[in-house]
């Protein structure tokens, strides 16, 4: 570990991609853009777990899972105006420049 490493995500889902579908992605995808990295290691702890998947698939909103010291008020707002674009960008990308098959997971580095 370092603080010198950063970590960035891209999604390649295999099926449509819906607001109902996308829960996760997006959470990730807004502690990325607002929370400092303390708040977005432990938010990102708590979003991989496999239960969260299937509280947030059952239809539970992605408020419960704010963490303290999260502005949830920015963080809900940001979430709820996240385009499915960026996913769908994320996809493309994946998928023409990196050649991979839809679903298909990658480890990139870029170090020195």
């Amino acid at each position: 570990t370092s603080s010198h490493t950063r970590l960035g995500i891209l999604n390649n889902p295999s099926s449509k991609i819906k607001e109902d579908n996308t829960g996760i992605a997006r959470g990730i995808l807004t502690a990325f853009l607002i929370q400092n990295n303390s708040n977005l290691k432990s938010f990102l702890s708590k979003l991989s777990k496999e239960e969260t998947a299937k509280s947030l698939a059952a239809g539970t909103k992605i408020a419960k899972f704010i963490i303290p010291g999260m502005d949830g008020d920015t963080f809900e707002k940001k979430y709820n105006t996240l385009r499915l674009d960026i996913i769908k960008t994320h996809q493309m990308f994946c998928q023409e420049v990196l050649k991979l098959l839809p679903g298909q997971m990658a480890v990139m580095s870029n170090g020195r």
